[in-house]
């Protein structure tokens, strides 16, 4: 997300770290920089043009000036410029009493609205709201049945009617809900490829008939400035409440997100960072400038965690780990649960530096299958007890997924190692920080090895090639 807009912050900052003191000529040059790499990241030219003055003009105050490491305080001038750029955080939902609430979704086709009318749907439900979905997008090919299955998938019903006249479908898509005391009514509405006068009306006139008491834009991030054009075309019709910017997690540049509260007046709601039903974020503005100047993430890391995890369940593994209980089983689940939360190389991305390091780490998350066909290919005996993992049995997990035996020795091998590294880690023995810390820093070795002892073997055997040739040329 982002990466190089991050990179390129990241060399500006380098350049002036060396600096003894920040002078005028010096920051003009960073500004320089700076400007040119948020072009280059698609955000609007008079945002960037207002930002980087805004950040000139606080950087030439006494306080960096004086400083005596001006290049730590110009990062948090930058950082509360960023922050204020994309704020104020504007995530929550106003319900009213009594409901239900209605929520107008518009925007171009292929945004991903009537995916982000379902994964709406599932968050409001996470807040104990009981949600209907209408499907209103009576233009595209088939968006009444995706609606409709991904309205089975999350257990939400979904109102829709064979017609031509969405402001008849909406009216009474907005009746049936409430006899079914739905507390939210989420209306997706239809799109066109760009912004015309027919699409115009038509969401006006679902909004007029419906009166919604919030309207979110639904812009696909990727598209940089399209997107930005297109919601300052609908907030001048519709008024809008809010955005919701999809595809958040493979925009490598930021415009849209940089741009479009500045350029609107209008916050970003939330943010889609996945395919997944549950991959809907809220958007917070100072943890998106912390991520951008790769300072990482750890609040929403955190959160991700205890969405996952319950008090109960991680004292019972400690207590596992401790007494070096911890099975493939339990490994299987904690594998799971990473999966969840992103994977391992998002949540890397989320810790502090690490921003800079992401191409050192070899960390292939497709090896999980692999791992994970392994364990499943074992009985309950072999994986509570790794210890009764014979030759024959191996060669019998072996043909059972697919692998090679030597994939199956690898991942046992590996799985004691860190076995015994979990005990060290949670009965506190000496060298337990030390490994957290190597983990942290970004050594994924442990990680690495779970690939199979095949990918191991390989890089064993280059390694041994360098070393014979070296011998021959000191004989």
């Amino acid at each position: 997300m982002f990466e190089s807009l991050t990179d390129r912050f990241n060399s500006v900052f380098k350049s002036l770290s060396g600096r003894g003191r920040i002078t005028e000529s010096n920051i003009s040059d960073a500004m320089r920089e700076v400007r040119k790499a948020l072009l280059e990241a698609d955000v609007n030219y008079q945002v960037a043009k207002q930002f980087c003055k805004d950040v000139r003009e606080a950087a030439l105050g006494a306080e960096v000036v004086q400083s005596l490491k001006p290049g730590q305080v110009l990062i948090k001038i930058v950082q509360d410029e960023l922050t204020k750029l994309m704020g104020p955080e504007g995530s929550d939902i106003y319900y009213v009493s009594p409901g239900p609430t209605v929520i107008m979704l518009a925007g171009l086709q292929g945004c991903g609205k009537t995916t982000t009318a379902a994964k709406l749907a599932n968050y409001v439900r996470s807040e104990g709201k009981k949600p209907q979905m209408v499907a209103v997008d009576l233009q595209r090919p088939a968006a009444i049945e995706q609606l409709r299955t991904l309205g089975e998938q999350i257990d939400v019903p979904v109102y829709c009617e064979e017609s031509k006249d969405s402001v008849k479908v909406a009216k009474n898509g907005l009746k049936d809900a409430k006899k079914n005391d739905a507390d939210v009514v989420i209306l997706d509405t239809a799109g066109r490829l760009h912004v015309d006068q027919e699409l115009m009306d038509e969401v006006s006139n679902v909004a007029k008939a419906t009166s919604p008491h919030q309207i979110y834009l639904v812009c696909d991030s990727m598209t940089g400035q399209d997107a930005v054009n297109s919601a300052k075309e609908f907030n001048e019709r519709l008024e809008l409440d809010g955005v919701i910017l999809t595809k958040l997690d493979g925009d490598a540049r930021g415009g849209a997100a940089l741009s479009v509260k500045a350029v609107t007046g209008k916050p970003i709601k939330f943010a889609g960072v996945g395919e997944k039903i549950e991959d809907l974020q809220k958007f917070h503005p100072d943890r998106m400038a912390g991520r951008i100047l790769g300072m990482g993430d750890v609040v929403s890391l955190v959160e991700k965690a205890q969405s996952e995890y319950d008090e109960k369940e991680a004292d019972k593994l400690k207590n596992k780990m401790a007494e070096g209980k911890f099975g493939l089983d339990d490994f299987l689940k904690q594998m799971s649960k990473i999966k969840n939360m992103g994977g391992i190389m998002s949540m890397m991305k989320m810790l502090p530096g690490m921003a800079g390091k992401m191409d050192d780490l070899d960390v292939d998350e497709k090896e999980f299958k692999r791992i994970e066909a392994i364990i499943r290919s074992m009985t309950y005996t072999e994986r509570k007890d790794p210890e009764v993992l014979n030759a024959s049995r191996r060669r019998r997990i072996a043909a059972g997924c697919g692998l090679t035996v030597n994939d199956v020795s690898g991942l046992i091998k590996t799985f004691k190692r860190s076995r015994d590294m979990m005990k060290m880690m949670a009965s506190g023995e000496g060298g337990s920080m030390s490994a957290m810390k190597g983990m942290l820093s970004g050594d994924m070795s442990m990680f690495n090895a779970m690939g199979g002892a095949g990918k191991q073997k390989k890089r064993s055997k280059r390694k041994k090639v360098k070393v014979r040739g070296k011998k021959r040329k000191k004989r």
